[in-house]
């Protein structure tokens, strides 16, 4: 009897300390700070952007914070409203820096931050972001350019929806500008934000960057899966759509060489842009790792390299 007591008292033990072990898993030394790309919110109608994402996270020690930044507008204008939520967050903590993480245009947006104020940033990590730039804003663009009077349409019903986005996510004030989100987004904007905002964690051609630049350690991952993940997900066929303007492997609005930045953890990952952030609402691949177990082994990244 006493032997078996003995041994329950121990599987006991060792279930706490295990436990307690997973409790500190994402517990990083600075907050983390979600930023969502275009047409993203922070959260409208209890759903997230990045879905149960922040509280997975949270559960196993991360201080989390979701930003808002306008729904679609240059990299400057959102920029500057990260960095205002950033300083307030910093305030509100103690922290001395924060690490960054941006789906999307969220890429750009996080690396403005970092390039104006490196001070405050411990790392910057790019999910799906198109940073040299996408085939798919290349060929709004053009449509643009070929057909001005369609172009315009389709500005002021994208400003529209943009408008929409952020008034259902209470943030009512963001102002929106499409055509600067879309300039951004193309080949020659992303080129052209590069050179404004240099660093050497962004590579000259498909590999790795700089993996620290200027004390702050940059990473990305991306996915190359621009046909349907799962039979259920209703924005399956646009993406599938907008992924054959490529030329090569895409997420259906990123190129895999486009997403890099930094220490590339992975840039094919069977899924497409939304799956990355786990949209829409988890119907993401069954055959792939989920995008929330992605996000807890970088919170443990960074918490490993004392970020």
């Amino acid at each position: 009897m006493k032997r078996f007591l003995r041994s329950a008292l121990l599987a006991v033990v060792f279930a706490v300390s295990a436990q307690a072990s997973a409790s500190t898993y994402t517990a990083t030394r600075y907050p983390i700070v979600l930023v969502h790309g275009l047409f993203g919110f922070d959260s409208i109608a209890g759903a997230d952007y990045f879905f149960n994402i922040p509280k997975n996270l949270s559960a196993d020690g991360a201080q989390v914070f979701v930003a808002s930044v306008s729904a679609s507008n240059s990299a400057e204008v959102r920029g500057e409203q990260l960095l205002a939520q950033v300083q307030d967050i910093l305030a509100t903590t103690g922290a001395a820096k924060v690490n960054l993480i941006g789906h999307s245009q969220g890429g750009f947006t996080i690396r403005y931050v970092s390039f104006v104020r490196p001070d405050l940033i411990a790392s910057v990590t790019s999910v799906g972001s198109p940073l040299k730039g996408s085939d798919a804003a290349d060929a709004l663009d053009q449509v643009r350019t070929v057909a001005p009077p369609a172009g315009t349409v389709l500005a002021t019903g994208v400003n529209a929806l943009s408008t929409l986005i952020s008034v259902a996510s209470g943030h009512p004030k963001n102002p929106q500008d499409s055509l600067a989100a879309l300039d951004l987004l193309t080949t020659r904007g992303a080129a052209q934000f590069n050179a404004r905002y240099p660093t050497a964690a962004t590579p000259a051609g498909c590999g790795n960057g700089a993996s620290v630049a200027k004390g702050i350690r940059y990473y990305s991952w991306g996915g190359v899966q621009h046909g349907p993940t799962n039979v259920l997900d209703p924005s399956a066929p646009a993406l599938v759509a907008l992924g054959l303007l490529f030329d090569d492997p895409n997420d259906g609005l990123v190129g895999r060489c486009s997403s890099h930045l930094g220490w590339v953890i992975r840039d094919n990952y069977l899924m497409d842009h939304l799956d990355e952030v786990n949209q829409l609402f988890g119907l993401v691949s069954p055959f792939e790792t989920s995008p929330v177990s992605l996000f807890r082994q970088q919170a443990n990244r960074l918490k490993n390299a004392g970020l």
